[in-house]
């Protein structure tokens, strides 16, 4: 059985970071996991351009069950600090909206970058490697058999992530290990998700497939998101939705603001005012697509001149416009989802060290518990600043 100091499950943006940190310390590290290649969920986002952080990182940017957890980590290791590492090996990046921060070529450059951070700390990383079993002997030392040999060590660090896009190789072993080590697993479900049709819906709204509008999205706890809002054949996505859909449960409504920071009826009024003769149809689809205002409002009420508009009509027409109100179905679920909300429960790790209270030496950093991040690069900061708080006391 072949020891080390610390050996970290899972090849991902927490796991590599972690491995590169514990390794510059001079401890001896080993990366174990299953996947062909190393940081397979880096290599996918932002559209192949990894929204690697954020140039602004609040804790209020995340969803933790104890909110005063990630903290700690996140004032230790701020999103400057990736930034400084991605500008000293020369990969070039862009803001987009929002604060958000894309590499120009690829999110190749990023995983490049954590896997060269390795070898220059002396990390080893072994892929193709099951996990067969994972224990703790008298000595406290972990003993983990894997389909690739056998290993002990003093640190065990969990970086396994969730169970968002299991074709990515995601799967439940964290939170198996966690339940088996005794740890509490909250329950968990698919975040920064789209939201599907009910069959109704879907035959009113399918049409409109590939149409975006600005929006302001509410949640039922009056959480509320201004981004894009996209129409697809299965039902609403687009960074508005994404975002809601951490604040959404099963039931629940949503109210969309398709005008937002505008007063529909202030403006129906002044149509009404210096065009009385024009009809519904013609002066909503100066502000949105004909084909949503279409899919919105009867046609009967549509071909109404403003002048045929009851008062309580038209306050009907602009509560829909700035206020409609929606039971979506469901979400697309784990398969399209980027996040997993909730994972092992923070109130069992230190926020200082990523440690578990109850056993010593064992570490979960990055998606595997229960913190998630807004969309814009927030998840890519907490699975370095997570990893690094790990990796400096492993």
């Amino acid at each position: 059985m072949k020891h080390h100091d610390v050996i970290i499950i899972g090849a991902g943006a927490a796991g590599l970071m972690c491995a590169s940190t514990a390794g510059y310390r001079g401890r001896d590290v080993l990366v174990l996991d299953n996947a062909k290649q190393a940081g397979r969920k880096i290599l996918i986002s932002g559209g192949g351009r990894c929204n690697f952080t954020n140039q602004k990182v609040e804790p209020h940017n995340f969803l933790c069950g104890n909110s005063h957890f990630v903290k700690s980590a996140l004032a230790r290791y701020r999103s400057s600090d990736f930034i400084e590492l991605v500008e000293r090996h020369g990969i070039e990046y862009h803001e987009r909206d929002h604060g958000q921060l894309f590499c120009n070529d690829s999110a190749k450059d990023i995983v490049s970058m954590l896997i060269t951070e390795c070898e220059w700390a002396g990390a080893q990383i072994q892929l193709r490697t099951e996990i067969v079993s994972v224990t703790k002997n008298d000595a406290g030392q972990f003993a983990v058999v894997t389909s690739n040999g056998e290993f002990s060590c003093e640190s065990l660090v969990i970086a396994t992530g969730g169970l968002s896009m299991p074709k990515l190789g995601a799967s439940p072993y964290g939170y198996k290990l966690a339940e088996q080590f005794g740890l509490k697993v909250l329950p968990t479900t698919a975040g920064l998700v789209p939201f599907t049709w009910h069959a109704e819906q879907k035959t009113r709204f399918e049409p409109l497939s590939g149409i975006a509008v600005p929006s302001t999205i509410t949640a039922e706890d009056g959480t509320q998101f201004s981004e894009a809002l996209l129409f697809t054949h299965r039902g609403l996505s687009g960074p508005a939705i994404l975002q809601i859909s951490n604040y959404w449960q099963a039931g629940q409504s949503i109210s969309i603001n398709l005008l937002p920071n505008e007063s529909a009826k202030d403006k129906i009024d002044l149509a009404l005012a210096n065009h009385p003769k024009q009809s519904l149809r013609n002066t909503i689809s100066q502000w949105l697509p004909k084909r949503l205002v279409e899919a919105l409002f009867e046609e009967a009420l549509l071909d109404k001149a403003l002048n045929q508009l009851g008062h309580g009509e038209r306050d009907q027409i602009a509560k829909d416009l700035n206020e409609w109100s929606i039971v979506m179905n469901g979400t697309e679920g784990y398969r399209t989802a980027e996040v997993t909300l909730g994972g092992v429960d923070t109130n069992e790790l230190s926020s200082k060290t990523m440690q578990s209270s109850k056993v010593t030496g064992l570490y979960f950093i990055g998606e595997v518990m229960d913190v998630s991040g807004w969309l814009g690069g927030f998840n890519f900061q907490w699975a370095w600043s997570s990893g690094v708080a790990a990796g400096m006391a492993v």
